[in-house]
């Protein structure tokens, strides 16, 4: 491969990582607007299925369906649990994000990937180097920093900013177990059959608890929000997805890493612009300090 080829890829893997970032920076806002109209779980299931079907008509063009038919009992006992998993973790992650802010969320859940760090190393044996524990250290001091702050910003409500805050741990916890049982089942699957088994199953778990009457009600701005959500979850994954094919994972994870930095500054502007649209927010100076630590972290864990 020449150096144009070279550069090339390069360029190509940055903006899709940058995709991905702005995919995953922009849903707690939206999807902060949505709960004013909307139960987690009719929002989450819409999400799921909508994306099922895209994998499915993708996967079935290209006649890649997954084949289930030989599947080992354990694979399907963590299918099962991965399936439990990001259903709980999406729903959860809607229930916090309702208690608390999108930019508390954004800064909460980058306990999953810390917590899948030290899963990976506890299961499967995986091994850090010196800047890699560096950063989880880090990401733990600034997750001190940033809650401690908005603890006291909350004290009125701190009852309720508490129980949100539960919630995304509880969150976190449960997207580890399904990335956890991921890792071990892309032995078998390729990434889009192993998330359009996932998808599906998280559908059928959701099904039982929709108000399919929510959706119909929607205003046509809050459809179109609703069905971007449903299209972030494709874009946002297959994004990451493809990037990691054109560019080391290490700089993918570092570009990733800012996505709370972005979602600061989209809060920002939806505040100046659409005033009251989202929840009020806390910008301390201590607070951004302990974000900023956060991302730090995160960029130096990402770096193998």
């Amino acid at each position: 491969m020449n150096l144009h080829q070279t550069s090339g890829r390069t360029r190509l893997g940055i903006g899709l990582a940058a995709t991905t970032m702005l995919a995953w920076a922009t849903l707690p806002i939206v999807l902060s607007v949505l709960l004013r109209a909307i139960e987690p779980e009719t929002l989450t299931w819409f999400r799921f299925t909508l994306s099922a079907a895209v994998l499915a008509l993708i996967l079935w063009k290209r006649d890649r369906l997954p084949q289930l038919r030989r599947v080992p009992r354990v694979e399907w006992f963590l299918l099962v649990a991965a399936t439990l998993g990001l259903a709980s973790n999406y729903v959860l992650f809607l229930v916090g994000l309702d208690l608390t802010t999108p930019a508390n969320v954004q800064i909460l859940m980058q306990l999953s990937p810390l917590l899948l760090a030290l899963g990976g190393i506890a299961i499967f044996h995986e091994s850090f180097n010196r800047t890699q524990w560096i950063g989880l250290g880090t990401i733990v001091f600034g997750l001190g920093v940033f809650f401690s702050d908005q603890l006291q910003a909350f004290l009125d409500d701190g009852s309720r900013y508490l129980l949100g805050c539960g919630i995304l741990v509880a969150a976190s916890l449960l997207w580890t177990i399904y990335g956890l049982a991921q890792k071990q089942l892309l032995v078998r699957f390729s990434s889009p059959q192993l998330l359009l088994c996932i998808y599906v199953g998280c559908a059928l778990c959701l099904a039982p608890l929709i108000e399919p009457a929510q959706i119909t009600r929607l205003s046509a701005p809050r459809f179109g929000l609703l069905l971007y959500c449903a299209a972030n979850t494709v874009i946002g994954y297959g994004a990451f997805s493809a990037a990691t094919e054109h560019l080391e994972a290490s700089r993918v994870g570092a570009i990733i890493a800012v996505t709370p930095i972005a979602t600061f500054g989209l809060i920002s502007l939806t505040h100046l612009f659409y005033p009251g649209l989202l929840p009020p927010e806390h910008f301390s100076a201590t607070m951004l300090f302990g974000a900023g630590a956060v991302v730090a972290g995160s960029v130096l864990t990402s770096r193998s």
